[in-house]
């Protein structure tokens, strides 16, 4: 396929090169002008979309996927897919998806979870919204740059989703993080713990997968000075969306506004760019 790839920052250059890796001819643009290898850079977005069979876009907030539409949906061309792979709040996922629709594309909204090494190794997971046509179009791109990719629904429900997966994630990282600190003060061992918690009822990819301790488990941002995977202000702009929508649908999240409270406060003392699980120190220190 030709395909043009907006956005090229740490989650979207990745993911633009294993797609050119794997055969695709990727045309690229970014704002910051970075070159990626295998991917033709453009002068504009507009000239990114140009044409191309599929417009993928990995934007930072729902004002510049906004902004960037009204760009790119006037010089596509009809058919192709436009695959936003941002994370944003579900209004503005569906505003671009009607547009997107109007001029005859077929639109997706796919967040992504799997953070920058997701993207590095193609293992990431995208949580869908939009037609079956439009996913159909899609999916064998979502093949190349994931592992599993789900529809869940019509435009916007991949928004949805990925702000509920993400609540859960933050909710769970404190839970584990307290956990932890709480069994160091009782002179707990910590990899005792992870050996017993890990395979009992504690259990949760918070702990099994990406413990915040450093030295136990699997290889996390902990045994690298909490670098980030998926940095403390992006789990704050996840949180952040989560409540927007919960106030938008009367929807009560009282642990979700909390978690939100906690990384806002972990942000304002010095948690901006840290990992999210690097939350553990803060908690210990408060």
């Amino acid at each position: 396929m030709d395909i043009g790839f907006i956005g090229l920052g740490n989650m979207g250059a990745p993911m633009a090169k294993n797609l050119a890796a794997a055969g695709h001819t990727v045309t690229g643009f970014d704002v910051t002008h970075v070159t990626v290898d295998g991917v033709k850079m453009a002068a504009t977005a507009a000239e990114a979309a140009q044409n191309r069979d599929a417009v993928i876009t990995m934007l930072p907030n729902g004002s510049i996927l906004t902004s960037v539409y009204a760009e790119i949906v006037p010089a596509g061309k009809p058919g192709a897919a436009y695959i936003d792979c941002s994370t944003v709040d579900v209004d503005s996922a569906r505003a671009a998806a009607e547009k997107a629709a109007a001029a005859g594309f077929l639109p997706v909204d796919a967040p992504v979870s799997g953070g920058m090494g997701g993207a590095v190794a193609g293992t990431l997971t995208f949580m869908a919204g939009g037609s079956p046509k439009a996913y159909a179009l899609a999916e064998p791109l979502f093949e190349i740059m994931g592992q599993k990719s789900v529809l869940c629904g019509p435009s916007g429900s991949g928004q949805a989703v990925k702000i509920c997966n993400n609540m859960i994630l933050a909710i769970s990282m404190i839970g584990v993080c307290e956990s932890f600190n709480l069994a160091e003060k009782l002179g707990l061992d910590p990899q005792a713990m992870f050996d017993v918690v890990s395979t009992s009822s504690g259990f949760c990819w918070s702990i099994n997968n990406y413990c915040p301790v450093p030295g136990v488990g699997p290889e996390s941002p902990a045994d690298n000075g909490y670098k980030p995977g998926f940095a403390a202000e992006l789990m704050l702009k996840d949180l952040g969306l989560s409540q927007d929508a919960a106030k938008s649908v009367a929807a009560n999240t009282p642990l979700g506004r909390h978690a939100t409270e906690l990384y806002e406060k972990f942000n304002a003392e010095g948690g901006k760019g840290q990992d999210f699980s690097a939350i553990i120190r803060w908690l210990r220190d408060q």
